[in-house]
């Protein structure tokens, strides 16, 4: 597979959380986000739809999000750029060389 990808495509600066969990000290607990790092990656919108739950509108965008190889990007994980909140669904690694990464990401619209 020849995938076309360059250094200068990525024009966006995202962090990349991992979820933490905060005991509240009742037995319950919260989840936060905690910084793991800050890259270079290109964005990309690959689908989009509306969709109707309860009488309230909810909207299911799909990007595409490549970046530079790194061993610490999983699932679990998501990428923030600025407000913009993507949760990561898939991660491939281009031509298995290790160079970049392919990521399936959902945004979360409220």
């Amino acid at each position: 597979m020849n995938i076309d990808i360059r250094i200068s495509d990525l024009k966006h600066r995202v962090r990349l959380e991992q979820p933490v969990r905060v005991d509240d000290g009742g037995g319950g607990g919260t989840v936060t986000w905690a910084l793991v790092a800050e890259f270079w990656a290109a964005v990309v919108a690959t689908s989009g739809r509306e969709r109707s739950v309860s009488d309230a509108l909810i909207a299911d965008v799909n990007h595409t999000i490549y970046c530079r190889y790194r061993e610490d990007i999983g699932p679990t994980h998501r990428l923030v750029l600025g407000a913009r909140v993507f949760e990561i669904r898939s991660v491939l690694n281009l031509d298995d060389n290790k160079q970049f990464l392919k990521l399936g990401c959902e945004e979360v619209v409220a």
